[in-house]
């Protein structure tokens, strides 16, 4: 059998081969024999389709050199570009980094086409296969969703599985690319659980510092974008995009963030300015109508199946996480004062502008389903106070507080008249959240978000990323009433839970682990240490592939075996079908 290496190299090249052949000699034959020759290095790319059009990428740059490219886009309805439906020209600059968009227009709703680029020399790219939305009659939407591709610990196998499968369009929540730099010590250069480092991967980090000036966004956007099976996903379907806190600096928010340090590295709205030029430089993205790179929130309507909204909660409108003010406690009695009081009503995950134009989306769609694209985890993550206190002041007793709190749960889903005082008080106790920068540091303003889906009676799914952990969960109100779901992906590479010693803890977090006790009664009825969590995985890698109907939707969490070798197996380790009508969920 090839190996998967030489068999997606021969297809690359036999594509490129294709494109060529495929000019029949005409533009080839138009082509000055003293124009230089471009190189299309990072392949293409196409993204936010509508119903009627769809953006083209691609790179094209003159090897030593720094003149202007001069680009022919063409779509066609077959691969062979006999029937060529649009065409146009132009430029791959200096100043877009040599990269080049065209938002194509005028396209049929619900259709594959095939597009590619020609240089004024003759060269082409590869050939790339895109889609537009479909019509009202569309009866299944395929997504293929992701987060979190941290190139320097491992290889992106998640994208070559997505792109073997039968997926239609690819969702993108963030963290595209990590910001840190190539020391051994930086996040992801050095794996905790397997030591294998970057090196010893051959997927070290340029530039080796972290990101902060425009060449330094610009480099580590084209290292990413020079991997194989990353450029493979985006030839072979549309993708919708946004970025979460790493495109910019780890921890970000309106003003700041956690890995962003003024005195060395300098204006923090420069740094976020410049991070957004490069985001839209590089990515597939249709920059708003106003020229305004910071407002990426919008939606995309599916035919009548589903209409997409895909968030910034990140940069447009978050204020200050509760963590980044540097209390011993890590903010958690803050954050808790400010639950109790009131206070913490103001704080912002996204802007009043934003929220306004959520709300009229939701209200205005006449689709089945409404699906949020969202970087951060939404749910309510909140953990017993007894088994976060132990972690942070005597880690040993921690198996023996998860032990008393699930006993605790098991007794009561049973027989509830045999709880002991003790463990009565053990579940009334305060729960706490694990992690303040999720939606979980903004309670209000996702109740107000939540209040606003329930008042619409429109049926909710919240697609999340973030966390490196594969999750589904109830989303649920501060008074506990469920008003929709969430399928959380796992991370392309990112380490999960298994790299703080973790990862052991699904089947406590989930309650799973109480199947032998009550047997499948135990999946999915919120009984482990986090009561609307249903499903977890905290240490798999992979990616989430949503099937969409009038009936129900379907999540099917894919791993791959592993991200330390390019030989890897992909499988799906959970299924979990939401019905429509009443929303019930089974799990296979």
């Amino acid at each position: 059998m090839m190996k998967e290496t030489s068999r997606r190299s021969f297809i690359v090249k036999t594509a490129s081969a294709g494109a060529v052949v495929a000019l029949g000699g005409t533009l080839v034959a138009c082509g000055d024999a003293a124009v230089p020759k471009s190189e299309f290095n990072y392949g293409l790319a196409s993204g936010d389709p509508l119903s009627d059009r769809v953006i083209l990428w691609t790179h094209a740059k003159i090897p030593l050199s720094n003149e202007s490219v001069g680009l022919t886009w063409q779509v066609a309805s077959d691969v062979g570009f006999a029937s060529i439906v649009k065409s146009g020209q132009l430029k791959a600059t200096e100043a877009s980094s040599f990269t080049a968009k065209v938002d194509v227009t005028g396209l049929s709703a619900g259709t594959t086409y095939f597009y590619r680029f020609v240089d004024d020399a003759g060269v082409a790219s590869i050939t790339g296969t895109t889609r537009t939305l479909p019509t009202t009659s569309a009866t299944s939407v395929k997504l293929a969703v992701f987060s979190c591709s941290l190139y320097s610990a491992g290889f992106f196998n998640a994208y070559d599985a997505a792109a073997k499968s039968d997926a239609q369009y690819a969702i993108h929540l963030g963290d595209y690319l990590y910001e840190y730099g190539s020391d051994a010590a930086k996040f992801g250069n050095t794996d905790a659980v397997t030591s294998t480092t970057a090196v010893s991967l051959g997927r070290v980090i340029s530039p080796a510092n972290d990101m902060v000036s425009l060449s330094d966004y610009r480099t580590r956007f084209a290292l990413y974008r020079s991997d194989v099976n990353l450029q493979a996903l985006h030839a072979k379907m549309p993708w919708i995009t946004v970025w979460d806190d790493h495109e910019f600096a780890n921890d970000a928010y309106m003003t700041g963030a956690e890995n962003h340090n003024p005195t060395t590295q300098g204006d923090w709205t420069t740094r976020k300015t410049i991070a957004a030029k490069v985001y839209h430089e590089w990515m597939p993205i249709r920059t708003h109508a106003s020229g305004d790179q910071f407002k990426i929130y919008r939606s995309f309507d599916f035919g009548n199946l589903l209409s997409l909204h895909m968030l910034d909660t990140r940069i447009e409108g978050r204020d200050q996480q509760y963590g980044a003010f540097g209390d011993l406690d890590g903010g958690v009695v803050r954050y808790l004062t400010g639950l109790g009081t009131g206070t913490e009503s103001s704080r912002r995950m996204i802007s009043t502008v934003q929220q306004t134009w959520l709300t009229s989306s939701v209200t205005a769609s006449t689709a089945t389903w409404q699906f949020l694209g969202n970087q951060d985890i939404m749910a309510r993550m909140w953990f017993p106070g007894s088994v976060l206190t132990a972690f942070a002041t005597n880690p040993a007793s921690v198996p023996g507080k998860i032990s008393e709190y699930l006993t605790a749960k098991a007794t009561r889903a049973a027989a509830p008249g045999a709880l002991s005082p003790t463990q009565t008080a053990l579940l009334a106790a305060t729960k706490i959240p694990y992690n303040l920068d999720s939606w979980d540091g903004y309670p209000a303003n996702r109740e107000s978000v939540l209040q606003m889906v329930k008042a619409s009676g429109k049926k909710l799914v919240a697609l999340s990323g973030d966390s490196h952990n594969a999750w589904f969960a109830n989303l649920t109100t501060l008074t506990g009433e469920k008003v929709g779901v969430e399928f959380a992906t796992s991370s392309v590479t990112a380490p999960g839970f298994e790299s703080a010693g973790l990862g052991d803890t699904a089947s406590s977090l989930d309650g799973s682990a109480l199947v032998p006790q009550l047997g499948s009664a135990a999946i999915g009825a919120g009984l482990g240490l986090v009561d609307d969590l249903n499903y977890s995985d905290t240490t798999q890698r992979g990616y989430l592939l949503m099937t969409v109907t009038s009936a129900a939707v379907k999540g099917e969490f894919v791993f791959v075996n592993t991200v330390k070798s390019k030989a890897y197996t992909a499988s799906v380790g959970k299924t979990i079908t939401v019905a429509a009508a009443n929303g019930a969920v089974t799990y296979s």
